[in-house]
């Protein structure tokens, strides 16, 4: 089966990455930060870019992608991004499609629903998932052209949605070194994008998956399906907990599995 993302690529489409200085939240402390867009299948897609205080050298890269209805400066990005900035990384998150600046009054709500299952399946869906594969997929593309990143030193990190969406991603990204995909599961999304369909893909690199044993959005008999349907090397951790408050020792575990593929 071809990368999903395949259909919607085209190679030939012009980039036209910008970065942009800002100040970085408080909660970071010291690191710096730079809002990025580029252009993906005529749309503007847009990041952040969080990268260690001190400049010179070109930074491995942790692309992180965020939860359904979140953004790339989500609070709980936050408390994932600044330790590992602060460790030496660089880590970059964008907003899907449909979230946080792309944010839509008319149709996000709708994409909300249908990914929860609250609404029947539409095209709308299928639209995003495609978008969303190829947005993250010129994203590593847009990186490439900053002279502080290295992203032929990459690793992936999902929650929830960006689980979903990133196991797909992951899987046809060679570029990708290792991934930490938390609060995911199979059976999601069409069925041609559902995980499990391509999680196999990504061996032999190697795979950890992190679940909640409380989580009320992912089944454990979902998360378990995808667990089964990835190829060795992987590594399976439960935390008690819900789905929306894994603790601190879940992130260090994520940190502690990807910051040795990253070469620091």
């Amino acid at each position: 089966m071809p990368p999903a993302h395949a259909v919607f690529s085209d190679p030939d489409e012009p980039l036209g990455a910008l970065f942009f200085e800002c100040e970085a939240p408080p909660a970071l402390g010291a690191v710096r930060c730079l809002r990025f867009e580029y252009t993906s299948r005529g749309d503007r897609a847009n990041g952040r870019l969080l990268l260690p205080a001190e400049r010179g050298g070109r930074r491995p890269l942790a692309l992180v992608g965020h939860g359904a209805g979140g953004s790339c400066d989500a609070p709980y990005m936050d408390a994932v991004a600044g330790p590992w900035v602060r460790a030496g990384a660089a880590v970059a998150a964008i907003d899907f499609p449909l979230h946080g600046e792309r944010r839509s009054a008319k149709l996000t709500e709708r994409l909300l629903a249908g990914l929860a299952g609250a609404a029947p399946p539409d095209g709308l869906v299928g639209d995003f998932a495609g978008q969303a594969l190829l947005d993250l997929r010129r994203a590593l593309d847009a990186l490439a052209g900053h002279p502080e990143v290295d992203v032929e030193r990459n690793v992936y990190a999902g929650f929830s949605l960006g689980t979903i969406v990133g196991a797909v991603f992951c899987a046809g990204e060679p570029r990708v070194r290792a991934a930490a995909l938390a609060i995911g599961g199979a059976g999601f999304g069409p069925a041609g994008l559902d995980p499990a369909h391509h999680i196999a893909r990504f061996a032999p690199r190697p795979l950890l998956f992190v679940n909640a044993t409380r989580d009320d959005r992912v089944p454990r008999a979902a998360a378990e399906a995808l667990h089964a349907a990835a190829a060795e090397p992987k590594k399976v951790l439960w935390f008690e907990c819900g789905h929306a408050d894994l603790p601190g020792r879940a992130l260090k575990a994520m940190w502690g599995f990807l910051a040795p593929h990253l070469a620091l």
